[in-house]
């Protein structure tokens, strides 16, 4: 008797449910899988749920279960009358919502940057245990100076694993991107997902002042950051100073 192929059988190579395991957490793990290991990048739509729910062998409510967990992870994002896509990377401008410089008069969307400084060290333990990397591994370690109409406003030091951010060690860096997430993805293949952000005020240090033009001892906004990419590991360390009176946030509460 000819074989029938079984079309809704799981995908080769795919794991079936562990013991007490939803269909739908399984189904949502595997999409997961195949957005991080690339082969549906940020910003590209997912095939249609039909024909996703067939591949896998599964019905359709289960893949539209599984879909609504990683929407609300924020992996993925649904477009009304479009479909389902995965969510596009940070665009880098984010720290601005906590800093308000004028151009022309105006507010500024992005500003200029440089690098001061670039250079490869070891990872101390702090630095290794927030990476997730052996204590001693390499990291690149970058000073950044980011300025509107030629005045500095920002000053930042950023941490970054290798080999991961490799491709960065020895470019040019006067031909670096204002915005550096958009830049991460494009040459080292790394999303920046999400960002967590830790406020504290302090005073300027002789140097840093120096560097933004400003008065030692200047109050400070201190903004620690941590981003992670599309598989939840953290691959940033940043610490970004700005003068305190250019500070402006604002939260709503409902």
């Amino acid at each position: 008797m000819m074989a029938i192929q079984n079309t809704l059988s799981p995908r080769p190579g795919d794991d079936q449910p562990a013991p007490g395991q939803s269909r739908y957490g399984w189904l949502a793990a595997s999409l997961r899988a195949r957005i991080t290991q690339g082969e549906w990048v940020p910003g590209t739509a997912l095939p249609a749920e039909a024909a996703l729910a067939r591949e896998h062998g599964v019905a359709l409510g289960t893949l539209r279960q599984a879909l609504a967990v990683l929407v609300a992870e924020g992996l993925l994002e649904r477009q009304h009358g479009r479909g389902t896509f995965v969510r596009a990377g940070l665009g880098g401008a984010s720290m601005l919502r906590f800093f308000r410089f004028r151009h022309g008069g105006e507010l500024t969307a992005t500003p200029e940057s440089s690098i001061l400084e670039r250079r490869t060290e070891l990872a101390g333990p702090a630095t290794s245990e927030a990476l997730g990397l052996p204590t001693g591994a390499s990291v690149l370690s970058l000073r950044r100076l980011r300025s509107v109409d030629g005045q500095p406003c920002l000053l930042e030091q950023i941490t970054l694993p290798l080999p991961l951010f490799e491709p960065l060690a020895s470019s040019d860096t006067t031909a670096w991107d204002s915005l550096l997430y958009p830049m991460f993805q494009r040459v080292c293949g790394t999303t920046i997902h999400r960002a967590e952000d830790q406020l504290s005020f302090g005073l300027l240090s002789a140097e840093q002042a120096r560097l933004l033009r400003l008065e030692p001892g200047h109050p400070c906004v201190q903004v620690q950051r941590r981003a992670f990419d599309l598989s939840g590991r953290c691959v940033e360390l940043r610490t970004t100073l700005g003068d305190a009176f250019a500070f402006q946030y604002t939260a709503h509460v409902r």
